[in-house]
């Protein structure tokens, strides 16, 4: 494991914003049945959402608490989302809005209406371009594009790149990525190029453990075992996307029984955010241009469980006594009290210094420490779950550090 580095501002509120909602809407909508790389013909003049309302996508992502949206504007087959000059499959070849419609617009202006972060999916590979094997002609398409999103709609937050299908295929990155800095110098950049956050390893919404915050590889995509090799250790956080349904990334009509419930959504909140992770979870908006009725409520649920959970600690950080090692801290109840999380977070401003931790309790009328949770990271978040107990005194230590250490908060809960 290298050693800790400094995130950068924009990381530091990127990992603050913790989760967001992922939206995979396009040609492939209006295709039931169809597969990435499956080489099927698809026409623009089939993208007909009945009723699209990107403010109701919005709205429901402001009311299950995320920070940021994330649009697929373009997807390997080439559809572009918004009237592109560099292509004709667009959805200006579509009878939609007359010919005049653009999705990317309606998505970024109905983001800021809601205070949500806008982040603009951006496929690399093409499979509809016949350029694609000439590089430097498709760098030129690259940028030419990319410019077309990051300059009229104002500020963008996040662009994704995703790698699946780039693997073998040499990017001029550095060209590619300095363009897009010069256009958008606060952009957070996604996966692969000059990324500021990476790709956790799998679609599933899993955090692996340990998960730390500078490191010298990174996954590429999931049709490729290779990790790109960093040129250096770097400080790169990661984000777990996974689907709302269990297959399928766009709309389906015939997956509507694997939506998640709000258990397992709760579970996935544990195993990434929880884990240090930042949380991305797929809706796919169906052929009317609205997120599907039992993924919006099942979502919604799930957040309203949560901030059940979550919102009113029982003790915080002020309450703990820290020990004269710094490293240490001591919590004691007036009378045993029933407790079954403890949530901490390290303050990341001078990097990750927590190596390995542990939380103990003292019980009723015992006088040896028990042990309830023994960790590696805490990072930007760590939930430790065990089964309610009541205790009079509790515990936490850092056993390995590497630094000085600050924390952040120092939760206790019973949920």
């Amino acid at each position: 494991m290298a050693r800790t580095l400094l995130p950068t501002p924009l990381q530091l509120a990127y990992q603050d914003w913790e989760w967001g909602v992922f939206l995979h809407f396009g040609i492939r909508t209006f295709y039931e049945g169809h597969k990435d790389w499956d080489g099927k013909a698809m026409s623009p003049s089939q993208f007909l959402p009945t009723e699209l309302d990107c403010d109701q996508w919005a709205a429901v992502a402001e009311a299950a608490g995320a920070k940021y949206m994330v649009m697929t504007a373009k997807h390997h087959d080439g559809f572009a989302n918004w009237p592109s000059k560099y292509t004709d499959f667009s959805v200006a070849n579509s009878s939609w809005r007359g010919g005049k419609g653009d999705v990317v617009r309606e998505y970024v202006d109905a983001c800021r209406r809601h205070n949500l972060k806008v982040g603009i999916y951006y496929s690399p590979r093409d499979w509809s371009n016949p350029n694609y094997e000439n590089e430097k002609a498709y760098d030129d398409y690259f940028i030419n594009q990319i410019s077309e999103l990051l300059i009229p709609y104002g500020k963008i937050d996040i662009l994704w790149f995703d790698g699946c299908g780039s693997a073998g295929h040499r990017y001029d990155w550095e060209r590619i990525c300095g363009a897009i800095r010069g256009m958008q110098p606060e952009i957070l950049i996604f996966g692969i190029g000059d990324p500021d956050f990476r790709w956790v390893g799998n679609e599933l919404g899993l955090a692996p453990v340990p998960l730390w915050n500078t490191v010298s590889r990174a996954p590429f995509a999931m049709d490729s075992n290779d990790s790109a090799e960093l040129a250096v250790p770097t400080w790169l956080p990661a984000e777990c996307d996974c689907r709302m349904r269990l297959t399928n990334w766009f709309y389906s009509d015939a997956d509507e029984r694997t939506v998640k419930s709000p258990e397992e959504l709760m579970g996935l909140y544990y195993y990434s955010v929880g884990r240090g992770c930042n949380f991305l979870i797929n809706i796919g908006p169906d052929r009317r241009g609205l997120l599907p009725d039992k993924d919006v409520r099942n979502l919604l649920a799930w957040a309203r469980e949560r901030d059940r959970r979550f919102r009113q600690p029982l003790r915080s950080l002020a309450d703990w006594s820290v020990g004269a090692d710094g490293l240490s801290w001591e919590l004691n109840f007036a009378e045993p009290t029933l407790i079954d999380h403890v949530v901490l977070q390290e303050d990341l401003n001078a990097g990750e210094h927590a190596r390995a931790f542990c939380i103990d309790c003292n019980p009723n009328h015992l006088k040896t420490w028990i042990r309830l949770w023994q960790g590696e990271n805490i990072g930007h978040k760590a939930i430790c779950s065990f089964p309610p107990l009541a205790v009079r005194r509790l515990r936490v230590r850092v056993t390995d550090c590497d630094g000085a250490l600050a924390m952040r908060a120092m939760d206790v809960f019973k949920v």
